[in-house]
């Protein structure tokens, strides 16, 4: 589809909600392991973001190598095997990347923006000492937090991220898959999600039915973790398999539901290609 084409969006009824969440599940069996390969892969490119520079442009690559993962669950979904060269493909693909990376900086600002609204006057609550702690990444500092000061900041996250998950569910695979404009992915997304709040109001409710006892089971695992020794790292490992697993199935029905929203094609010959000349250089 050519940039700046119009898009059919198609209304789905509510049942479709509980198709995605099981179709997720179906091309997560398919290949667990490459795909969980894939998420540890992710998750160690995203602790970079604590060095200064790199850490910022690892922020702004955030979309792009969450259209990674997408484009690992498509090749899963044509029966070809999720690599690595998946994950980095959309850094290779130009227009596109130049288009994931700016998407990186508005969802960026965006978080930032409303995480400071919802936190306005919250760090004159703060002394400078305490705060540098903070800031330097003490565990121990939180402990002298007050407890709605802590609230506060908890709501503050949820917020940045809800408003910045929204905005991007489906303006991502616009970018990647649909080759759309910045503006276009961003706009024809929150309609279809507006279009689709049946579906995705089921879709929701599910993925809570299943965050619920996978929260309740890394607590438990997590308080289990204070006995040293061996087990104990056990225990952290299985942990971080629970975690990768429930963000893999975010990503699987992310997948699903914008390639029944859009009519994607199924044909895979017909999606972004990884093995281009470009992706090779980072594959």
């Amino acid at each position: 589809m050519e940039p700046g084409q119009d898009r059919n969006i198609q209304v789905l009824p509510a049942r479709h909600g509980l198709a995605w969440l099981v179709q997720g599940l179906v091309l997560m069996r398919a290949q667990p392991a490459r795909l969980l390969f894939l998420a540890v892969l992710l998750q160690l490119l995203l602790g970079l973001t604590r060095i200064p520079l790199l850490g910022l442009l690892v922020v702004l690559a955030v979309p792009a190598l969450s259209a990674g993962l997408l484009q690992a669950f498509s090749l899963v979904a044509s029966g070809r095997p999720a690599t690595s060269a998946a994950l980095f493909a959309p850094l290779a693909s130009r227009p596109r990347t130049g288009r994931l990376l700016a998407m990186g900086a508005v969802l960026f600002a965006v978080g930032i923006l409303s995480v400071s609204l919802v936190l306005a006057g919250a760090t004159d609550l703060l002394d400078a000492e305490l705060l540098a702690r903070l800031e330097q990444g003490d565990m121990n500092a939180m402990a002298s937090l007050d407890p709605d000061l802590i609230m506060r900041f908890a709501i503050a996250i949820l917020v940045g991220v809800s408003i910045s998950g929204t905005l991007s569910f489906m303006a991502i695979p616009l970018v990647w898959f649909g080759d759309a404009r910045l503006g276009e992915a961003f706009l024809s997304g929150l309609q279809a999600l507006l279009m689709n709040w049946k579906p995705f109001t089921v879709l929701a409710l599910g993925m809570t039915a299943i965050l619920i006892p996978v929260a309740l089971a890394v607590a438990v695992l997590f308080q289990a973790t204070g006995s040293a020794g061996v087990f104990a790292i056990f225990l952290l490992g299985l942990i971080m398999l629970i975690a990768l697993g429930f963000q893999l199935l975010v990503f699987a029905t992310q997948y699903c539901s914008y390639r029944d929203i859009y009519a994607m094609p199924s044909d895979a010959s017909e999606l972004p290609d990884e093995d281009s000349d470009d992706s090779q250089l980072l594959a």
